[in-house]
């Protein structure tokens, strides 16, 4: 399976973390052509991608497609900002589960973000090459999301590994174990999906647990 047919989906929340146990809502059209442009965003880059091959892709042409977006670069931030939210909310809904047990909050941290990087290889993709295509504003607003949800991880490991790891450390360290579990956009299909992420859960909580 592709990147291109691997696109956005909303990303797996965590328990708590939902909407008050409501069935998730129904895909809008939408939700279906901004699926479609980032797959080919993550395939062919965002310059290789024009709104007539996103319209053309999802059976969409003219005034219709630019009723759902302005743009190519509005399809960048409607798909961007909300995941950095869902996976700040996901991420502290995980810790306040663990309560007062570090080490259970972290393994409940690195099975959210395995969950998620699996179900967004193209998210994350499109992370990695074209966050800096947006304007200032919303890549201002992704990156300080980002270093909240960081900071979660920070926190978390500091207190797990108390006294022998500072923040600055646990920041490295954190920033290596994302290193580790968004490599789903390179990973084949060779191995099955649960093998994968039970192998990246392992390599994760290896890294960071010392």
């Amino acid at each position: 399976m592709t990147l291109e047919q691997q696109a956005v989906r909303p990303p797996v929340q965590s328990r708590g973390a939902g909407n008050g146990g409501q069935q998730p809502r129904r895909r809008s059209r939408r939700d279906e052509i901004l699926e479609i442009a980032v797959g080919l965003f993550a395939t062919r880059g965002y310059h290789g991608v024009s709104m007539d091959d996103i319209g053309a892709a999802a059976g969409v042409t003219g005034p219709a497609l630019y009723h759902h977006f302005a743009g190519k670069e509005a399809m960048l931030v409607a798909a961007l900002i909300p995941v950095s939210e869902q996976l700040l909310t996901g991420g502290k809904a995980r810790i306040a589960e663990a309560a007062d047990d570090p080490r259970a909050a972290l393994a409940a941290l690195v099975e959210f973000h395995v969950e998620f990087a699996l179900a967004n290889p193209a998210v994350i993709a499109l992370h990695l090459h074209e966050l800096d295509r947006l304007p200032e504003d919303p890549r201002r607003q992704i990156r300080r999301l980002q270093r909240l949800y960081v900071e979660e991880w920070v926190d978390t490991l500091t207190a797990l590994r108390h006294g022998n790891l500072t923040d600055g450390e646990a920041r490295v360290l954190a920033h290596a174990a994302f290193g580790l579990m968004n490599s789903t956009p390179f990973l084949g299909g060779e191995v099955d999906r649960a093998r994968r992420a039970e192998l990246l859960r392992a390599a994760t909580l290896s890294a960071l647990q010392g």
